[in-house]
């Protein structure tokens, strides 16, 4: 465990929200110049610290610590935001990195036993193209530029061009797994965006990993007719179908402690008040760390939308929108990341991450991976109101310093 200063990163965070938020929360939105600002802004805040830096072929930023082995312990995180997000959201990892980096710099005279490198991955999440964990995917070969290259944002720009303007080639995203190089470990910090760790009157967490997700587009076809002529017994109804399954997704998911399902968008055709709904276009997000769970689930739920399609003389139809396999962290670093919690407040809980974040892509390529929470006031996060309590952001980076330091020795063993 180095000497840290938890202060002046909470410092950092504020001023942070000073240059990039505006009265609706954090706009730093990859690709945009409140992004690059925050990114130039971060690199002065680095230049006193005998780090060598320098952005890969994605547009991921590291921060590097030179040590007397190459075996690399990484820290890593995200600068940029949603629209209207919160003061909190990927950049805690960041500078918290940054001032672990400067605790160990300071303990080893600038050369550590291992190498220390801090990242701060680009387009975590996927505000403006729709395609999160962008930087990281490419970090980790996971990416797909053949779909990426297509995406537009809202004003119709295609993300290949929003990319070179800022100095980033699609095409060049291969390049970036050469970053992996002696990689041995990557440790992540963040807000838990949930309400487990308040309702436990707890502020920090052990993750498990992050939950596998499903994401389909599930469609009933029924048929549009008068809402005054037809009668009830004789409607073919694709809203009533897709209601059905609306609430009974609720009980699928009830029957595992942690899995969550979210039909989160509905569209009916023709949309009008005098017309029985002929179409009802619908969205489903399943979601677990058990991959026997999540399959389950998702089974059932076809079934169920079968069952309720017939009972309202409809049929349905499911398209995939995209799906990743659960991601569970090293068992030995979980372990770690447990023991600092513990010493820093007394009791660890560890639960498994409903978002996803960089430390999954990271853990697909095989590096050993573990993440820290600290708790979520409300639960809230990606809007102005997230919040958490500045004596858990201390207790976080305390923490945080300590599994950094046991990951080292490990890394060095």
């Amino acid at each position: 465990m180095t000497s840290v200063d938890p202060r002046r990163a909470i410092a950092n965070l504020k001023e942070l929200r000073e240059l990039t938020a505006d009265g609706n929360g954090a706009q730093r939105v990859a690709w945009t110049d409140t992004w690059l600002r925050a990114r130039e802004w971060f690199r002065a805040k680095a230049a006193d610290l005998p780090l060598e830096h320098h952005a890969d072929t994605a547009g991921n930023h590291f921060y590097t610590l030179p040590g007397a082995s190459p075996a690399t312990l990484m820290i890593g995180s995200h600068l940029d935001s949603v629209p209207n997000g919160g003061w909190l959201d990927g950049c805690l990892g960041v500078l918290a990195g940054l001032e672990i980096l400067r605790g160990i710099a300071l303990q080893y005279n600038g050369r550590p036993p291992v190498t220390v490198r801090l990242a701060d991955f680009a387009d975590e999440e996927g505000a403006r193209f729709g395609r999160s964990l962008l930087g990281s995917s490419a970090f980790a070969g996971t990416h797909s530029i053949a779909a990426d290259r297509q995406r537009k944002d809202k004003d119709g720009v295609a993300m290949e061009d929003a990319l070179r303007l800022c100095g980033v080639e699609i095409d060049r995203f291969p390049e970036a797994a050469a970053g992996r190089a002696n990689l041995a470990a990557y440790i992540e910090l963040h807000i838990e965006q949930g309400p487990v760790l308040e309702s436990l009157g707890l502020p920090l967490g052990v993750v498990l990993g992050t939950k596998g997700v499903e994401r389909h587009a599930i469609t009933f076809h029924g048929q549009e007719a008068h809402s005054g002529s037809t009668p009830m017994r004789v409607r073919r109804d694709a809203l009533a179908a897709a209601a059905k399954l609306a609430l009974e997704i609720r009980s699928i998911a009830g029957a595992h402690p942690d899995a969550v399902c979210t039909m989160g968008s509905v569209k009916t055709f023709p949309g009008i008040v005098t017309a029985v709904v002929g179409r009802c276009e619908t969205t489903l997000d399943q979601r677990d760390l058990d991959a026997g769970v999540l399959a389950a689930m998702l089974h059932q739920a076809r079934d169920a939308s079968e069952r309720f399609a017939g009972e309202e003389g409809c049929t349905v139809d499911w398209s995939r929108i995209w799906n990743i396999e659960p991601v569970p962290f090293h068992p030995a670093m979980v372990g770690m990341c447990e023991d600092a919690v513990r010493e820093t407040c007394g009791t660890a809980h560890r639960l498994p991450s409903g978002p996803l974040h960089d430390a999954a892509e990271v853990a697909r390529a095989g590096v050993p991976v573990v993440m820290m929470f600290v708790q979520s006031l409300g639960g809230m996060s990606h809007n102005k109101v997230e919040d958490t309590r500045e004596e858990h952001l201390e207790l976080a980076v305390g923490a945080f310093d300590r599994l950094a330091s046991k990951v080292m020795d490990w890394i060095e063993r």
